[in-house]
């Protein structure tokens, strides 16, 4: 079986198990997948089943979930046997992923696509043994991926781009396919620069974590849930749009940019940043944190689905 068709049901094989392994089945599960489950790691089917349990639940919130069935297996050739997609998990170790790919690689059918998780490597180096590379995609999630829509595609040829990304749009996510690879692709990138200068507000003692963390929530982060920042500067531009901001506006982001910090993480703004976040979070434990957090995308994602009149 080469593609996944816009009516076709069959089996995920989902390969590393862990917290974003299981957000990709469940979400896998609720679009009416089979998914055929494999870790090395001894007794995961119990934490699996738990975390798909808790995120099926999450899903239901968002419309209906429909019974795709769940199965464990302990070889990885079982696992991938039959699938109609193969979706890679392993550590975010080169050596690993390459290993792990090149096996997957030889087990799944012709023509399907395996798709690796990897949040910052180069395609070409992780498909560097596999026999036939071109069907193997880079398609990077946001964490975690059965709520959060981004699916980041780096792929060998358009055919194959457009395929993976025609799959992830059935399954509800907002596919983007990267025209060369990058590391750290496009979000991460994105992240990893307003992160740079969060620690650098920290570092040079601008502000207290927490009022970083709402300036960021409660300003520029409510817009950029609606619309990126290219075209939110559009609208910044007024009538004449992103060129008249561009024209009258884009010397002051420049004087921005030249003052922007790369702060280093020496060991007295690490324990800034350990203070700040142990202020902030007032005693909650990280799954009461994540528990909150998931309620907040749970709501947003419902609001945009109403404004969207869907």
């Amino acid at each position: 079986m080469t593609a996944v068709e816009a009516d076709e049901t069959g089996s995920v094989a989902v390969v590393g198990c862990g917290t974003l392994g299981a957000s990709w089945a469940a979400l896998f599960l609720a679009h009416g997948f089979d998914v055929a489950a494999y870790d090395t790691a001894p007794g995961f089917e119990e934490g699996l089943r738990a975390s798909v349990a808790h995120h099926l639940g999450q899903l239901a919130e968002l419309g209906p979930v429909a019974a795709g069935r769940l199965t464990v297996h302990a070889a990885i050739a079982d696992a991938v046997s039959g699938a109609v997609f193969v979706q890679e998990n392993a550590p975010e170790t080169e050596a690993v992923k390459r290993a792990v790919l090149a096996d997957l690689d030889a087990l799944a059918a012709p023509g399907v696509i395996v798709a690796s998780s990897t949040s910052a490597m180069l395609r070409s180096r992780i498909v560097a043994d596999c026999a036939t590379p071109e069907r193997i995609v880079v398609a990077h999630p946001f964490h975690p991926p059965h709520l959060v829509p981004l699916v980041e595609i780096v792929a060998g040829n358009a055919a194959i781009a457009e395929r993976a990304a025609a799959f992830y749009a059935r399954l509800g996510r907002r596919p983007v396919v990267l025209l060369k690879e990058m590391p750290g692709h496009i979000a991460n990138r994105l992240a990893s620069a307003l992160y740079r200068e969060a620690v650098n507000l920290v570092a040079e003692n601008v502000a207290s974590v927490a009022d970083i963390d709402a300036a960021l929530c409660n300003g520029p982060g409510l817009r950029w849930a609606a619309m990126g920042p290219h075209m939110t500067y559009h609208l910044g531009g007024g009538a004449g749009g992103i060129r008249r901001y561009l024209d009258h506006l884009g010397p002051s982001q420049v004087r921005r940019w030249e003052s922007l910090g790369t702060p280093d993480l020496t060991e007295a703004v690490k324990d800034a940043i350990v203070a700040g976040i142990a202020e902030e979070a007032a005693g909650r434990t990280l799954p009461e944190l994540e528990a909150r957090r998931d309620r907040a995308l749970i709501d947003i994602l419902k609001a945009r689905t109403e404004v969207a009149g869907r």
